[in-house]
């Protein structure tokens, strides 16, 4: 695996493309070393940043990273939310329980549904009660992924 030293100055760069791919990069040098400059590239003014910053985070599967996802997921751009619930998924550390929660009521439906599903995954049975309150929700998929995470839990 390449040195996460090499892109972390790439992460500053003008250009969005350098900083995405930066971010890109670093989530696959799996070195917690790069925990540190992704979450502070969740802060990047561009979107696209944002989103590969979260997902990079994700795929080192290190829960260092769950306080900045946990940052992401009240930015503004639903995609950036998604991914930062993506990604907490693959980390999967009860911690982000009472984070995910309040995802439950997102307008958004996807997150909505991808918050249900990370929630099932995680194994805390207290996401029981809110989850229930999906199982009325007019998305056909949000109240699927419910159900199913409700089924997980009570297991």
């Amino acid at each position: 695996m390449d040195s996460p030293a090499r892109y972390i100055a790439d992460l500053h760069a003008p250009a969005v493309r350098t900083r995405k791919g930066a971010a890109e990069a670093l989530g696959k040098t799996g070195d917690p070393a790069a925990i540190v400059p992704l979450t502070d590239a969740l802060g990047d003014p561009h979107p696209a940043v944002r989103i590969e910053a979260a997902r990079a985070l994700g795929r080192l599967r290190d829960s260092a990273a769950v306080p900045g996802l946990v940052y992401a997921l009240g930015d503004t751009e639903p995609s950036v939310r998604a991914v930062a619930v993506f990604s907490l998924g693959m980390i999967k550390d009860r911690s982000s329980v009472d984070a995910l929660v309040p995802l439950l009521m997102d307008r958004d439906s996807s997150i909505r549904a991808g918050a249900a599903g990370v929630l099932g995954k995680l194994g805390d049975r207290r996401a029981i009660r809110p989850l229930e309150t999906l199982l009325g929700d007019p998305f056909e998929d949000v109240r699927e992924a419910a159900a199913m995470a409700i089924h997980k839990l009570r297991g």
